[in-house]
């Protein structure tokens, strides 16, 4: 089977920039596209303008340390000659914003990390990759 479009959702940890690496080893093998999703959790109750105002603020700020990340992906990406594009995307619901993403982009294959920043919210696998990898349609390698 070949990867032509390998979608990577990152969320700053180890375990993520892990999942990254190997996906960049699978990118480099089948000469694929890569891209590199970051959801920004946001709460239904942001409706509230005091609250709209701070979430704002925090997204800045977010976006800010997320971009920063990108650029070190991206040297890492350009020593292995892969292609890479990211998105950074406000999310209600992270699972279900990656299987949209990577189902609207027809990515073939998703690299996840096994645990992210929030660490053990299930003994055996993350709460976001076991959500994605029950719910997503293609290919997908969690990597621990």
């Amino acid at each position: 089977m070949l990867f032509q479009n390998i979608l990577v959702p990152v969320d700053l940890s180890n375990q993520s920039t892990r999942s990254f690496k190997v996906a960049l080893d699978i990118a480099k093998k089948y000469d694929s596209k890569m891209m590199v999703l970051t959801c920004i959790e946001v709460y239904a109750s942001h409706h509230l303008y005091y609250q709209s105002t701070v979430i704002s603020q925090q997204i800045k700020k977010q976006s800010k340390i997320i971009e920063n990340h990108f650029k070190e992906l991206e040297s890492l990406a350009k020593k292995k000659n892969v292609s890479l594009k990211f998105k950074i995307i406000k999310s209600e619901s992270v699972v279900k914003d990656i299987v949209s993403f990577a189902k609207s982009k027809k990515h073939d294959l998703v690299v996840i990390g096994s645990h992210g920043r929030t660490g053990f919210d299930k003994l055996l696998l993350g709460s976001v990759a076991n959500g994605v990898s029950q719910k997503i349609k293609c290919p997908i390698l969690i990597v621990k």
